[in-house]
C-alpha cells in the first residue's frame, strides 16, 4: 500500500503523537482531518483501532479489526486486535474471539507467535486446557530464540487468562519447551 503523503501523513503522525501522550480524543480529531478517501488506508486504520481501544469503544474497534483482516489477511495485527475487541464488545465473548482468530492460525501470518499465544489464552478461558497447551507450545516454538521463549513464558505467567496453566508454565518442560 502506498504511504500517505502530506498533509495526511502529518495528521497521522500527530494522531500517533497524541496517542503517545494518552489523549485519544485529540488523536481522533487529527484522524478526522485526513482526506476522507484515505481514512481506510491501513496506517490510518491501525491508529484508529488504537484510538477506539483507548476509548474502550470495542464495537468500533472490532469493525476496524475486520477491515484490517480483509485489507491485509496475512498481517496478524488485524486478526489479533479484531479478536481482542470482539471479546470486549457489547455482543462479544471469549468464544467469539476464539472463532474469529482461529482461521488466522492457518494463514502465512507475519506473527504466528502472537496469534498462537492469544488462541492459548482463549482456549484456556474456554476450559479447553489440552488445546491451550498445544497453542502455547506453538507460540513458544514460533518464538525461536531461548531469550524470546523466556519472555513469552513470563508474559504467560503474567496473563490471568492462562492462570489454570501457570504451574505447568513455571516448569521448564511446560508445553514441550
Amino acid at each position: 500500500m502506498k504511504p500517505l503523503e502530506p498533509p495526511d501523513a502529518f495528521h497521522l503522525r500527530a494522531a500517533e503523537g497524541w496517542l503517545g501522550l494518552g489523549d485519544h480524543e485529540s488523536a481522533n480529531q487529527e484522524l478526522e482531518r485526513i482526506s476522507p478517501q484515505l481514512r481506510a488506508h491501513r496506517d490510518v486504520l491501525d491508529v484508529r483501532y488504537s484510538v477506539c481501544a483507548k476509548a474502550k469503544n470495542w464495537d468500533a474497534a472490532a469493525e476496524i479489526g475486520r477491515m484490517l483482516v480483509e485489507l491485509e489477511p496475512n498481517q496478524s495485527f488485524g486478526w489479533v486486535n479484531r479478536s481482542y475487541a470482539l471479546r470486549r464488545s457489547s455482543e462479544g465473548s471469549v468464544q467469539a474471539a476464539y472463532e474469529a482468530l482461529r482461521p488466522g492460525a492457518d494463514r502465512p501470518l507475519d506473527d504466528l507467535e502472537q496469534v498462537a499465544f492469544n488462541l492459548a489464552c482463549y482456549a484456556c478461558q474456554l476450559g479447553r486446557l489440552d488445546e491451550a497447551r498445544e497453542w502455547l507450545a506453538k507460540a513458544f516454538s514460533a518464538a525461536k530464540s531461548n531469550r524470546r521463549i523466556n519472555q513469552r513464558k513470563q508474559e504467560a505467567l503474567d496473563d490471568s487468562d492462562l492462570e489454570l496453566l501457570w504451574g505447568e508454565i513455571r516448569d521448564s518442560n511446560a508445553c514441550g519447551t
